[in-house]
């Protein structure tokens, strides 16, 4: 495997500019590959609840990671350089490691509306990270997105039969500061041309997430005696197209648009999640989920032209 040595990178030169024109707005094609990957980590609970074996959220999210890495990284044959070798472990960790696990746990001990409610706080902050961190002083629409976004989801998807786990809740609020956390970092350190490709960096995570995984998966869970047919297909899908492909649309937005745009991109997974739930569960669908769908959309199209 060959090493990146690029001076770039290894000097860790940051930069918040963006890398779509400044009087063009962002380009619909990003914005489109962007957010298919949220899209698709919508079947996430669907898949989780009914294909996946009960009770592993730490071995979920080694089987969802370390495969796809470890086969994108023999496709890349790439290996870290200089700062990225501690850089890529710590947004694996942010990204994949510590997120996967919490949200597997909200999973689990959650109904999939009351995750997708908590997880929906992760574009406001974004918003303030980006300010902190990057001197992306955030637009009022910008504001009115997250806060838009947030109830829209909570519309969407909260019932008067929502069940209410304290562990699910700070799991899946865990989750969406690390995704954060990860997404702002991984803006601030993959400045616009980096000859880090979305490819090699999203190997780089997945396997550096997996790796620290796993051994508390291997120390705090009991191994299945068997895997289903069924176990095998979910897994199946949550790691190759749920990790390897949407991973990599998701860190080329990250790459290539503001992280407030991209993070309110990720409002379209609850979305995802309640549609799958319509045609696949034959779960009804109500005005008022009708509305919150409508204002989440709108809240996904505001996060853009704030962004412009």
């Amino acid at each position: 495997m060959k090493t990146n040595g690029s001076t770039t990178a290894s000097a860790g030169v940051t930069s918040a500019a963006p890398a779509y024109p400044a009087s063009g707005g962002l380009p619909l094609r990003d914005i489109l590959l962007t957010g298919l990957a949220p899209a698709i980590w919508g079947s996430t609970y669907l898949v989780t609840s009914q294909w996946l074996p009960p009770g592993q959220p730490l071995l979920s999210g080694v089987i969802r990671a370390l495969p796809a890495g470890l086969l994108m990284l023999a496709w890349g044959r790439t290996l870290p350089a200089g700062s990225w070798w501690w850089r890529a472990a710590v947004l694996g960790v942010l990204n994949i490691g510590f997120f996967q696990a919490m949200l597997f746990i909200a999973a689990y001990r959650l109904p999939g509306g009351v995750a997708a409610t908590v997880g929906a706080i992760q574009p406001l902050i974004v918003v303030v990270l980006a300010w902190a961190w990057l001197g992306a002083r955030p637009r009022t629409t910008a504001w009115l997105a997250g806060v838009g976004g947030l109830l829209g989801v909570a519309l969407l998807v909260l019932g008067p039969a929502a069940r209410l786990d304290a562990i699910g809740v700070a799991a899946a609020a865990a989750g969406a500061a690390s995704m954060a956390v990860g997404t702002v970092l991984t803006r601030r350190w993959q400045p616009p041309h980096s000859p880090q490709s979305p490819l090699v960096l999203t190997a780089w995570q997945l396997c550096a997430g997996g790796l620290f995984l796993l051994p508390f998966a291997l120390a705090l869970e009991p191994l299945p005696g068997h895997f289903t047919l069924a176990n095998w297909l979910g897994y199946g899908w949550l790691s190759i197209v749920g990790a390897g492909v949407t991973y990599a649309l998701w860190f080329r937005g990250v790459g290539r648009m503001p992280s407030s745009a991209v993070s309110a991109l990720g409002l379209l997974s609850p979305v995802s999640a309640t549609v799958l739930g319509f045609l696949v569960l034959g779960q009804a669908l109500t005005a008022v989920q009708a509305v919150g769908a409508l204002l989440v959309l709108a809240s996904v199209w505001l996060g853009q032209r704030a962004a412009n």
